[in-house]
C-alpha cells in the first residue's frame, strides 16, 4: 500500500488534535494487538483518501480471556484516547471488543459524551448481515478465539437477522500464537487448523460456510483451504466491514464531511514500538513506524 504513514501529533505522546479548518480528523481504528491491522488494511484498500489513526493495546492483550467489564473498560478507554486525538469515528477491529464492548459504548457512553455526534462502529455486523445471500444450506460456521465463542454474539446477531440459519461456533485457541510467532505457513500448523476445522464440520456437515471471526485468521487462509472441503466458503471478515464502511459513510454525509482525506495512516501501541513495528509487518503489506501512547 502506497500511502503516506506518518504521525499525528508529532509529540511523543499525542495531545488532542485541533478541529479547525485544515487539520487532520482521521478515522480511528482500534485492536487490543496486531489483528486488526487486517481490517485496515482492507478498509485502506478501498477507502485510500482518508486518513487513519490506529491503536494496538499491546501491553494488555490479549482480550480473549478477560472479562466482560474489564473488556469494555480498555475499550472504553482506548475510544475516549482517540476522540481526544482528533477521531470523530471510530472502529473497533476486534471481535472481542466488538463483542463484550460494543453496545454498551453505543448505548450508554456516547450519550454521555462531550459531542454525542462521534460514533463507534464494530466488525462482527457487516459479515452476519451479509452472510444470508452467501449460505445455501443456510448451516454457518463460526471459527473464533475462544472469547469470542462463549460471547455467542455472532450466534446472536444471526439469529436476529436470520433466524433461518444454524450457526455452529468453534474456539481455536492456537491460531492467534501461530498467526504472531510467524508459524502460519509452516508444517507445524497443519494439525491444528486440520484438527479444528474436522471437529467444526464434523459438528455439522451440512455447513457450506465458514466466518473467520478472528482478524488473525486471514494470515491462516493457505492452510484453511488446504484443509477446508472445496464446496465451504470462507469468510473474512476484512472486505466485508470496509464495504460496509464505505457505505456508512455514502448513507451519513454528516459524518463523511467531518473526515479529513490527506491518505495518511500513523499506528500507535501501548507496548514498545520496535516490537510492534516489526511484528505488524506480518499483517501489513507496507513498511511503517510505529509510536508509543498511554491509554
Amino acid at each position: 500500500m502506497s500511502s503516506t504513514t506518518t504521525p499525528w501529533p508529532p509529540s511523543r505522546e499525542p495531545a488532542a488534535t485541533s478541529t479547525a479548518a485544515g487539520s487532520r480528523t482521521p478515522i480511528g481504528i482500534f485492536d487490543s494487538g496486531y489483528g486488526g491491522l487486517t481490517i485496515l488494511s482492507e478498509i485502506r484498500r478501498l477507502m485510500p483518501a482518508y486518513d487513519y489513526l490506529y491503536i494496538g493495546d499491546n501491553a494488555r492483550a490479549p482480550y480473549g480471556t478477560r472479562s466482560f467489564e474489564v473488556v469494555y473498560q480498555f475499550t472504553l478507554q482506548a475510544v475516549h484516547r482517540l476522540f481526544s486525538m482528533g477521531c470523530p469515528l471510530v472502529v473497533l477491529a476486534c471481535n472481542t471488543a466488538s463483542a463484550k464492548a460494543l453496545r454498551t459504548i453505543q448505548q450508554h457512553d456516547l450519550p454521555l459524551t462531550a459531542d454525542p455526534t462521534r460514533r463507534v462502529l464494530g466488525i462482527i455486523r457487516p459479515t452476519t448481515e451479509a452472510i444470508g445471500s452467501l449460505t445455501r444450506t443456510r448451516h454457518v460456521g463460526i471459527l473464533a478465539t475462544q472469547g469470542t465463542i462463549a460471547s455467542r454474539t455472532y450466534d446472536i446477531e444471526i439469529a436476529k437477522q436470520h433466524p433461518d440459519i444454524t450457526v455452529v461456533g468453534e474456539a481455536c485457541p492456537m491460531w492467534v500464537p501461530l498467526v504472531e510467532n510467524m508459524e502460519a505457513e509452516s508444517p507445524g500448523a497443519d494439525y491444528f487448523v486440520e484438527h479444528h476445522l474436522h471437529r467444526l464440520l464434523g459438528r455439522d456437515p451440512a455447513i457450506d460456510t465458514i466466518i473467520l471471526g478472528c482478524t488473525h485468521f486471514p494470515l491462516l487462509m493457505p492452510k484453511l483451504r488446504l484443509f477446508c472441503p472445496p464446496h465451504v466458503r470462507l469468510l473474512p471478515q476484512g472486505s466485508y466491514v470496509a464495504r460496509s464502511l464505505a457505505d456508512y459513510l455514502r448513507r451519513h454525509p454528516e459524518m463523511e464531511s467531518r473526515l479529513s482525506h490527506d491518505g495518511t495512516c500513523c499506528y500507535y501501541t501501548t507496548e514498545q514500538p520496535a516490537a510492534f513495528t516489526s511484528k505488524a509487518r506480518i499483517f501489513l503489506d507496507e513498511d511503517m513506524e510505529a509510536h508509543h501512547i498511554e491509554l
